[in-house]
């Protein structure tokens, strides 16, 4: 195991969304991945410039954010930013899968915010990030 931290990019207009995935993910997701670090973000402009500035090992995006909503701007992310870190999105309707596949998401999680799914999804996608580190 890295003694590193894991860089997560957390993107909603909500704070209460924000507080919530927080609490849910904690400090590690599992035994075998380094501590979480959280950062927050409430706007489009900021999830786009921490991520040109980079160094993120995943990026959480709430698909119901307003004005800019998750899904759409996943789908910028993944056209726009090189080497785009693993995207999680949160959707409101299992519905709403299909527009998450359209914005090339690497995994979804629904609300409300699922205490053992949503650690889950973020461990596998850190592993598969990290797994050279590791």
């Amino acid at each position: 195991m890295s003694d590193e931290t894991a860089k997560v990019l957390l993107y909603s207009d909500d704070r209460l969304v924000r507080q919530e995935v927080r609490l849910t993910l904690g400090k590690r997701v599992a035994a075998d991945l380094p501590e979480l670090q959280i950062f927050d973000v409430a706007t489009q402009p900021a999830v786009l410039a921490a991520l040109d500035a980079g160094g993120y090992d995943l990026v959480i995006m709430d698909g119901e954010a307003v004005p800019s909503g998750g899904m759409g701007l996943c789908h910028q992310v993944k056209d726009e930013i090189p080497d785009c870190p693993p995207v999680l999105l949160l959707v409101a309707r299992v519905a709403d899968a299909w527009l998450a596949t359209w914005s090339r998401a690497d995994a979804v999680s629904s609300y409300p915010v699922d205490p053992e799914r949503l650690p889950a999804a973020v461990a596998q996608l850190l592993r598969a990030r990290l797994s050279p580190a590791l």
